[in-house]
């Protein structure tokens, strides 16, 4: 029999019975359940849940929405329901360096991820030849004090239109305005070229490498007017030590960042994270 996918997130009080009045409507229209995380939060006494399941074909999301409307009125849940059928479409936006692009670009050819790149925006001309090369749209929007609003509402649009469920910031140098932040709020990742909240700003390779730090990484997190300090999704480091040059620090760090956006762009696609606050939970496989 054919069956559909599906993934249901929910939060609420922690109270006993919400595992079972969600899983029992689940069984009762014959779905299967694949994967099942969830977190109690001691602290504010908050659950957290994410199903993925298998509903025959028959089921829609309109069906499942009907039948768990009860489990969520009695637990006043926060609920999202995906139809993980439908392929998710993302807008990359690049600057000079393009290897965070790249691996996303990979990641998707190969199956690991699943999306769509609607387009790709940059304020250079340097991707192009690639964008080209994968048939995907190119926009060259370069940006200036006079024309930073514009080119915002530019994407806005874009974002309409081609029906993107997420904006990636693949070192995208350029800092989005507190309204678009608030506008795109949960739907944009940047990956900071530094282990946050540690070397803020130009050039963090140098400044660790003038430090004589340790360790090196990179932080992939929701952008919001703050900047810098979103709800963070992933982070990765790495042991560095004193024989290693600034330059060496750089291409160290290239190939962190490259791997620490693609792993929280995947896990916000499959409906991994959950923002509570100013940070996240990650449900991460």
């Amino acid at each position: 029999m054919s069956m559909k996918s599906f993934v249901f997130t929910l939060s609420c009080e922690d109270r006993p019975g919400i595992v079972a009045a969600v899983t029992t409507e689940l069984a009762d229209m014959g779905a299967n359940i694949a994967e099942s995380d969830q977190f109690w939060d001691q602290v504010s006494n908050r659950f957290f849940m994410r199903i993925a399941f298998l509903a025959p074909e028959g089921v829609t999301r309109d069906t499942i929405s009907r039948a768990l409307a009860p489990a969520i009125a009695r637990f006043d849940m926060k609920t999202e329901l995906t139809d993980q059928s439908q392929r998710k479409k993302i807008i990359i936006m690049v600057s000079k360096f393009d290897h965070a692009m790249l691996h996303l670009l990979y990641q998707i050819r190969v199956g690991w991820m699943d999306a769509d790149v609607a387009a790709i925006v940059s304020n250079h001309e340097d991707s192009r030849r690639t964008a080209e090369i994968e048939g995907i749209p190119f926009h060259y929007w370069p940006v200036n004090k006079e024309n930073k609003a514009q080119q915002e509402e530019k994407l806005l649009a874009l974002v309409k239109e081609t029906g993107a469920d997420l904006v990636v910031l693949a070192r995208y140098m350029q800092v989005l305005s507190d309204s678009l932040s608030k506008r795109l709020f949960g739907k944009v990742i940047n990956i900071h070229h530094s282990f946050l909240p540690s070397f803020k700003g130009a050039r963090p390779y140098h400044q660790a490498h003038e430090r004589g730090v340790k360790m090196i990484g990179a932080t992939a997190h929701y952008v919001t007017a703050d900047l810098d300090e979103g709800p963070i999704i992933e982070q990765d480091a790495e042991r560095v030590n004193h024989s290693l040059s600034a330059n060496d620090f750089v291409a160290r760090g290239r190939d962190i960042e490259s791997r620490v956006l693609a792993r929280a762009v995947k896990f916000h696609l499959e409906n991994r994270v959950m923002i509570v606050g100013n940070k996240t939970i990650v449900f991460a496989r």
